[in-house]
């Protein structure tokens, strides 16, 4: 007899999007009897509920069932109603449940107090491998309380922040936690109020840290001078593959700063650079750095300020340089939008 080892608790319309489920868990006994079976199941090892009407007290079910399930290893509940008291009740279950690896928490209504309540837990657990936040409201209170369990926590890899309230000071906390762990290995920032001192906190600690490969801050309000900090970060980091830096405000004396990086750092891999107002004059720089530069396999510029000066450059980077994946809107005069990909 086949044993179910994943149970996914959504639906899809016509056109494959997902929704909800209707009236899936607005009766108790649903959720309940749910959550009676996971107290005894030894098969299932991952429970997909998004989009669902899961509110507080389902999540308590939940919880209670994680303090004695040892097999499921995947828990997905974004997309739901749950607020800080449901969250509490899941953090009390992590500070005993040994098997469960990744939680997914993503559009839901939690404040600063839930995660209070999971920054306690994460400094207990040691199973947690990635944890996704995106889309509730976090401020700097939340991040400062992930922070310090990142100082102690030694199995987190993946933290998701993006799109939520955190500015430069709780960022300044993250960035001090940076510089001690040395597990995490994805953090995504993405869609905050981050501004140039937050950027120039986390650039002190990636000078440090040796296990960050992926940093996402697009959507933020960095300017040149922090990506002039991020530059002089990636001239002496040695692990970070990934940065996207999408929708800020670079600009030209940014662009020639990171073209500077590139020409000593040999690890970044995927450099985002879309919609910063960068001209011909950064793009220059940056198709200097491209004729040094061998492990960049994919820099994008697309939405920038770029006409065909700075496309000519780009070409000619491209004759010597073999390695790299562009994507390029182009802005000429006869051409108003031409997407250039190599």
């Amino acid at each position: 007899m086949t044993q179910l080892s994943s149970l996914r608790l959504t639906t899809k319309l016509n056109n494959h999007q997902e929704t909800t489920v209707p009236n899936a868990f607005d009766k108790p006994t649903a959720i309940y009897l749910l959550t009676n079976d996971l107290k005894v199941n030894k098969t299932l090892t991952k429970l997909e509920l998004r989009w669902n009407q899961i509110s507080d007290r389902g999540v308590e079910a939940l919880a209670e069932a994680l303090k004695v399930n040892n097999t499921l290893t995947q828990l997905d509940l974004a997309d739901n109603q749950i607020s800080d008291r449901g969250v509490e009740a899941l953090a009390e279950a992590l500070k005993v449940n040994k098997t469960l690896i990744q939680l997914h928490l993503a559009n839901n209504q939690i404040s600063d107090r839930g995660v209070e309540a999971l920054a306690e837990a994460l400094k207990v657990n040691d199973t947690l491998t990635k944890l996704d936040l995106a889309n509730n409201q976090i401020f700097d209170r939340g991040g400062e309380a992930l922070a310090e369990a990142l100082k102690v926590n030694k199995t987190l890899t993946k933290l998701d922040l993006s799109i939520n309230q955190i500015s430069d000071r709780g960022v300044e906390a993250l960035a001090e936690a940076l510089k001690v762990n040395d597990t995490l290995t994805k953090l995504d920032l993405s869609i905050n109020q981050i501004s140039d001192r937050g950027v120039e906190a986390l650039a002190e600690a990636l000078k440090v840290n040796n296990t960050l490969i992926q940093l996402h801050l697009g959507w933020n309000q960095i300017s040149a001078r922090g990506g002039e900090a991020l530059a002089e970060a990636l001239k002496v980091n040695k692990t970070l593959t990934q940065l996207d830096l999408e929708h800020n405000h670079i600009s030209d004396r940014g662009g020639e700063a990171l073209a500077e990086a590139l020409k000593v750092n040999n690890t970044l891999t995927q450099l985002d650079l879309e919609h910063n107002q960068i001209s011909d004059r950064g793009v220059e720089a940056l198709a200097e750095a491209l004729k040094v530069n061998d492990t960049l396999t994919k820099l994008d510029l697309r939405w920038n300020q770029i006409s065909a000066g700075g496309g000519e450059a780009l070409t000619e980077a491209l004759k010597v340089n073999k390695t790299l994946s562009l994507n390029l809107i182009l802005q000429t005069t006869k051409y108003p939008l031409e997407e250039v990909k190599h």
